[in-house]
């Protein structure tokens, strides 16, 4: 009664942990920022203009003499891809990034081995990043994360019927080992973040026009849906490894 018990709480936060990490993996909003590039643009666009019509004193000119507000370009990346789309500078970033807030049409590209850039063209480049080598691992390690999540999610549902210590064990080793892989790669986003030039990284050529850009970054959903998914899954593996040595005692 017990062992069942165990094991039905065990399947819980382990399918709601493998959840988490499958959203997390799945959804591109493990980075958020925004910057005021295109409103620097804008604005001297909008000064080009006033000045051009006040020299011409044109009827046209009174149409575009209130210049409207800069515009905020909003960020968001995962491992799949690399979105960017201008928004309300007003909206903090963190909701104008929700579903609900987004336009319908956006400007993105492939993300893959997201977090780091690679060079195109030759090396060196000038948005080159030295720190590219840790983005293989970082993909390596999300990978091996959700095979070894979902590889023990199965093994735990062939166990339940058979009453299998050595599937229990199986399958809670490799919900330890999913856990402590998604660690280490939040570990290794957390990193890339606090030391790398994030700033250089989202603006990347058009660091050239925008020198004084005001940047904001943010950890974005899918890292918070990641971090949380750790802990459960790392108890539920203990758990189910619990279960195999206990059945495997009084077998």
């Amino acid at each position: 009664m017990k062992t069942g018990v165990a094991a039905l709480v065990g399947g819980l936060l382990g399918a709601l942990g493998v959840l988490c990490f499958l959203v997390a993996f799945g959804t591109d909003y493990w980075l958020l920022a925004s910057d005021d590039c295109g409103g620097h643009r804008q604005l001297e666009m909008t000064h080009h203009m006033v000045s051009s019509i006040e020299l011409d004193n044109s009827t046209k000119g009174a149409e575009v003499t209130d210049p409207s507000p800069p515009s905020h370009t909003l960020h968001h990346e995962g491992f799949f891809w690399r979105c960017m789309f201008p928004s309300d500078p007003s909206l903090h970033i963190v909701w104008a990034v929700l579903f609900t807030n987004q336009p319908r049409t956006k400007d993105c590209i492939h993300g893959y081995l997201f977090p780091l850039p690679v060079a195109i063209g030759p090396v060196p480049h000038p948005i080159y990043d030295a720190t590219a080598v840790f983005r293989g691992f970082w993909t390596m390690l999300i990978i091996l994360a959700i095979a070894a999540s979902v590889a023990g999610g199965f093994l735990l549902v062939c166990a339940v019927p058979f009453v299998s210590h050595r599937l229990y064990r199986a399958g809670g080793a490799f919900f330890i080992t999913a856990a402590c892989l998604f660690l280490a790669l939040v570990g290794l986003f957390v990193l890339w973040k606090e030391l790398v030039d994030v700033r250089r990284y989202i603006l990347q050529e058009r660091e050239k026009d925008c020198a004084h850009a005001q940047l904001e970054a943010h950890y974005g959903w899918s890292f918070i849906v990641a971090v949380a998914g750790i802990p459960l899954v790392l108890l539920a593996g203990l758990l189910f490894f619990c279960i195999g040595k206990h059945l495997q005692k009084h077998t």
